[in-house]
This record gives C-alpha cells, structure tokens and sequence, in this order.
C-alpha cells in the first residue's frame, strides 16, 4: 500500500495522464470558425480533424498496450507524451486543412497512451474494490477536463488567436511530462516474454478476449460508452434544436451533466466501502434502463416535459460513471502480466462502440428525442443482458497469469 503523499501524487500524475485526451478533444473546439477562416477552409473539413484524431486514439491504444507491457509503463507513457507535445506544435502551424488533420491523428495517436498506461498503472498498484475505487477517483479528478476546456479555448481563441489553442495543448503535454518523469516511478518491470511480431501481438490480444470476465464487463464498459456517446451526439440538437435552450443555457447544462459524472466517482467510492463492484454494477444499470425507458415511452408519447428530460437524463448520466469505474476494474482485474494489453483493448472497444452509436444516432434522427433515448436505452439493455446473462459464468472463471 502507498502511504497518502504518495498516494495523492499518483492520483494527480495519473489524473493529468488521463485528461491529455479530454482537453485535446475539447480545449479546440470553440476554434473550429476561426480554424476555418484561418486555413480558408469550412467547418465541415474542420470537422475532421477531429475524426483523424479519434482514429489516432483508437490505432495508438492497440499498438501501446503491447509496448506497456514489453517496456515497462513509463518509457511508452514518455514517448506518447513527446508524441502529442510535438503534433500539437504542429497543428498550431499547418500551413493547411490537410496537414492539420494529419497533425491531429498524430496527436491522438500520442495522447491515447495516457488513457492505456493510466489504467495499467492503477491494475499494478492495487486489485479488487481498492482497484475500483482509484479508478473512480481519477475519473472524478480528470472529470473536470470536460468542463474548463471549452471555456479555456474559448478564451485563448478570443484574446490571441486559433493557434495558441494548441500551443497551450503542448505546454500542457510538456508539463505532464515533466511532473511524470519526475514522480511517476517504474510499476512494471521490461518483459523479455512479451513479443512485439505482428502475429503473437494479435495472438495476445485474443488471449485476452478469451477470458470470459474480460468479454462480459469489457463489452460491458463499451456498450455504457456508447450510450453515453449518443447522448454526446444528440444533446445539442434536443437541447437547443427541441427545447429551445440557447448556447450559453446549453453550455450550463452540458456541464452541470459533467460535474454529475464527477459526482458519481465520488459516490462510488464510498458505496465499495460497503458493496461490491459487480454488485453496484447491477443495480446501476438496471436503474439506468428504467430511467431512459421512462423517456422512450415518454418521447413516444408526448408527455415528459424540459425538466423532466433534464432530470432523467442527469440521472442517466450520473450513473454513467459508476458503470465505467467498475466494469474496467472487473475487466482488468484478471489480469497482471499483460494489463497493458487489456487496458488497451479496452479503450478500443469503447472508442469503437462510441463510434458505432454516434454513426447509427445519425442515420436514424427523425427530428425528436427519440433516436437519442432509445440509442441510450438499446446500450443500456445489451448492457444488462451482458450482467445478469453471465453473472455466474464470470464469478467461476479462473485468473489470468
């Protein structure tokens, strides 16, 4: 066990580890009008450098598990970070659109380490509940990412200009670099057995998709995301597009649901003092299925008015990060040799069904509440059917190596 300063370092080290990811995807976005008319471009080609840089997210995190278990957590969390520090200089000088969406895949590709490496760390230094309950208070610490990025980059983009969006981005990745170099110590040791070919990392990789606790809470972490991903997609326009918030009411209430899901780390962390994660598990998602099928029902018939929506959807939310913290503890507490690889498929499983969901809330908006709730409530349901379909199979399963 660390003694509390140490254990307060990690937690703050880890955390700005973490929130590289957060304030890369949103620290820019009040930008995008002002990107535009910088590189005579539009908001839509703008748009993309978003895409390249969750495509960067997703192929980096499978290609650093391997490396985090080969060389240790914290050369590769290193690399990453001069990585991202390095392709955020670039973005704040592309000469063009073209060369911008490049520089963001690379900053994405740099920056997802801290995603992986994070969650590695956390699986070396503690287990079980204590597992779970690290992981809560980082995602309530970094949580807070979310909230003041937007309104940073607002700022920056008002006073100085587009391009310092990104050069603060690098100062940032440069001062998370410095602070882990300096505290972050070694949790993990280089592992010669770790073969880095091409055929034994996939080899790995299904290993691990093998073990039947790992699928269960895995998918499971990935279907909450996805749902949690169509609210992210179809927010603003039920916000603003159907109950005629304005921006700035909108901005209050986007960060009221994020401070929601600060929250709820918080208070996940004192009910593991008393309950079990997979138990919390259960009951969490099946209050989050009431809840959205109560605004399904309701956006079908016309009777659930602004505050309830926004109540439910708070609760929805609020519920979110409690399913998040506990499902990845319950996937990577099989796991201790090849963590890097499990946190690391992980985190591409939930990019990828965040994807799948916020692809298919477009294809299906019909201009009512309803694509958005019942993309949340279908997540949410194959969720369940994942818990209580293979709860005794995962308590019977043996432990990985």
């Amino acid at each position: 066990m660390l003694d509390r300063k140490r254990h307060n370092v990690l937690v703050l080290v880890l955390a700005g580890i973490m929130a590289i990811g957060p304030f890369a995807t949103d620290m820019y976005l009040p930008g995008f009008l002002a990107i535009a008319r910088g590189l005579k471009t539009d908001i839509a080609r703008v748009g993309l450098s978003l895409t390249s840089f969750f495509i960067g997210v997703c192929i980096g995190q499978i290609i650093y598990g391997p490396l985090l278990d080969r060389y240790g957590r914290k050369k590769p969390l290193m690399l990453g970070l001069l990585v991202y520090t390095a392709a955020s200089v670039g973005c704040a000088f592309s000469p063009t659109i073209h060369v911008l969406v490049a520089m963001r895949f690379l900053a994405g590709f740099g920056a997802c380490v801290g995603m992986v490496g994070s969650r590695a760390v956390v699986r070396d230094l503690f287990s079980g509940t204590e597992m779970a309950r690290m992981l809560s208070l980082l995602m309530m610490v970094f949580g807070i990412a979310p909230i003041v990025a937007p309104t940073i980059g607002s700022f920056v983009v008002s006073a100085f200009g587009w391009q310092y969006i990104f050069l603060v981005l690098a100062a940032i990745g440069l001062l998370v670099f410095l602070a882990m170099s300096r505290f972050l110590q070694e949790t993990k040791g280089r592992d010669a057995s770790i073969s880095l070919h091409p055929k034994n990392v996939i080899l790995e990789y299904v290993e691990v998709f093998r073990n039947r606790p790992f699928v269960t809470y895995g998918l499971l972490a990935a279907t909450a995301t996805a749902g949690f991903f169509s609210y992210i997609a179809g927010s603003a326009f039920v916000y603003m597009g159907l109950l005629g918030f304005t921006e700035t009411e909108f901005g209050l209430i986007y960060g009221g649901n994020v401070i929601g899901l600060v929250l709820s780390n918080q208070v996940n962390r004192t009910l593991l003092k008393k309950y079990s994660a997979a138990q919390l598990l259960r009951t969490v998602t099946a209050a989050q299925f009431l809840i959205i099928m109560f605004l399904v029902i309701g956006g079908l018939a016309g009777f659930v008015g602004k505050v309830a929506i926004l109540g439910l959807i708070f609760c929805y939310l609020f519920g979110f990060g409690c399913v998040t913290s506990n499902a990845i503890a319950l996937a990577l507490e099989p796991f201790t040799r090849n963590a890097g690889t499990a946190s690391a498929l992980i985190g591409s499983l939930q990019m990828v069904g965040g994807a799948v969901s916020s692809g298919l809330l477009s294809y299906l908006h019909n201009g009512t509440i309803v694509p958005m709730v019942s993309m949340m409530a279908g997540c949410t349901c194959v969720g369940l059917l994942l818990l209580f379909g293979s709860a005794l199979v995962v308590n019977k399963a043996p432990r990985n190596p």
